[in-house]
C-alpha cells in the first residue's frame, strides 16, 4: 500500500513548479529536480549554501534583511508583487521568477518552502506584446501623420479645383458674353448691309433714269431740263456717298449708336425733291402725290430723314400695284416748333 510520504516525495520530484525549502538560518535543505535545472544546479551544489547563492548580487544586500524578517513573522505570500523578480543561475545569468512563500515547523524548527515559477517566456511574451505596442503605436502616429498630410493635400487639390472651376466658369461666361456680343453685331452689321444694299438701289435708279433723260435733252432751250436732271445725279451720287460712308464706317455700330447732325430743313422742298430723285422706280403707272400741312421749316438730320423717306417711299412702290397711287403726306406740329 501507498503511503502518504510515498505521495508526498512523488509530487516534491515530479512538480513542474522549482520547489526550495530552507532553514531558519537562511541555508538550503532540499531543492527538486525542477529547481536544479532551473538555476542549473545539482542539488549537491546547493544544499547546505545560503539562499543568496540563487540571489543577483544588486539584490544581496537587502535580501538576507528581508529573509529575517519573514522568519520572524512568517506568513504564506507570494512575493514580489507587481514587481518583476529576478533570480541567479549557475551561469550567472538572470531567470525572472515568480515566488510564492509557505512555511511550517518540524521538531521546533521553522522552515520556509518556496515554490519558483521560471517566467522567462512569460516576460517574452510581455516584451514582445510591449514592441508591438510600440510598433502600433508608431505605426498608428504615421498613419495620423499621413492621414493628416493626406487631408491637407485634399484640401490644397479641392481649392486649387475649385479655383480652376472657377476660373473655367468665368472664362465660359467670358466666351458665351463675347459670342452673344459678335453675334448681335454681325446681326446688326447683317441689317445695316441689307438696308444700304436696299437704299443703293434707290439712288443709283434714280442716276440711270436721269442720265438717260439726260440724252434726250440735246437742243440749247433744253438746258434748263438738263441742269434739273444733272443736280438729280449730283444729289443721288451724293447720297451714294453718305451710305457708303456709313456702311464702311460699321465702328459706330460697334458703339451701339448712330451720330446725329441737326439743321433747319425745308420740308414741303425737301420731300418733294427726294420723291423727284425716286420717280424711277415707279412701276408703270404709278404716280406719288405730296400734301404738306402746317409751318415749313423743321430742324432735322437731312441725311437720317433722307433715309427714311427712302425707305418707306420704297417699301410703298414695292407693295402697291400698278397704276396705283403712292400718297405722301407731311404734318408739321407746333408743339415741336424750334
Amino acid at each position: 500500500m501507498v503511503t502518504d510520504t510515498t505521495h508526498l516525495l512523488s509530487l516534491f520530484e515530479n512538480a513542474t513548479e522549482g520547489i526550495i525549502i530552507i532553514n531558519n538560518q537562511g541555508k538550503i535543505v532540499l531543492i527538486n529536480p525542477a529547481a536544479e535545472r532551473m538555476f542549473g544546479y545539482h542539488a549537491s551544489e546547493l544544499i547546505g549554501q545560503k539562499i543568496e547563492i540563487l540571489v543577483p548580487n544588486r539584490f544581496r544586500p537587502n535580501h538576507e534583511h528581508l529573509r529575517e524578517n519573514f522568519h520572524s513573522a512568517p506568513s504564506n505570500r507570494i512575493m514580489g508583487q507587481n514587481r518583476d523578480l529576478s533570480a541567479l543561475r549557475k551561469d550567472s545569468s538572470d531567470l525572472p521568477v515568480e515566488i510564492s512563500l509557505s512555511h511550517y515547523k518540524k521538531d521546533g524548527e521553522t522552515f520556509v518552502m518556496a515554490f519558483v515559477i521560471d517566467i522567462t517566456k512569460r516576460k517574452e511574451i510581455e516584451a514582445n506584446m510591449l514592441k508591438q505596442r510600440i510598433e502600433l503605436q508608431k505605426i498608428s502616429m504615421e498613419i495620423r501623420k499621413l492621414n493628416t498630410e493626406l487631408e491637407a493635400k485634399v484640401e490644397e487639390r479641392t481649392l486649387i479645383l475649385k479655383e480652376a472651376l472657377h476660373r473655367l466658369e468665368q472664362s465660359q461666361k467670358e466666351l458665351r458674353d463675347s459670342l452673344d456680343k459678335e453675334r448681335q453685331l454681325n446681326e446688326i452689321k447683317g441689317r445695316f448691309v441689307s438696308m444700304a444694299s436696299h437704299e443703293f438701289r434707290t439712288p443709283l435708279s434714280t442716276v440711270l433714269s436721269s442720265a438717260t433723260l439726260l440724252s434726250k435733252y440735246k437742243l440749247t432751250e433744253d438746258q434748263g431740263r438738263r441742269d434739273k436732271h444733272i443736280d438729280k445725279i449730283k444729289s443721288s451720287v451724293k447720297h451714294l456717298n453718305d451710305i457708303l460712308e456709313d456702311f464702311l464706317n460699321l465702328g459706330k455700330l460697334d458703339e451701339g449708336k448712330v451720330l446725329s447732325f441737326e439743321a433747319p430743313v425745308e420740308i414741303n422742298e425737301f420731300i418733294i425733291e427726294t420723291t423727284e430723285e425716286m420717280k424711277g422706280l415707279l412701276k408703270s403707272g404709278q404716280f406719288i402725290s405730296y400734301h404738306h400741312n402746317g409751318e415749313n421749316k423743321v430742324v432735322s438730320d437731312k441725311k437720317l430723314l433722307k433715309n427714311i423717306l427712302f425707305n418707306l417711299i420704297t417699301n410703298a412702290i414695292k407693295f402697291s400695284d400698278e397704276n396705283s397711287e403712292i400718297e405722301i403726306m407731311s404734318d408739321r406740329d407746333e408743339c415741336f416748333a424750334g
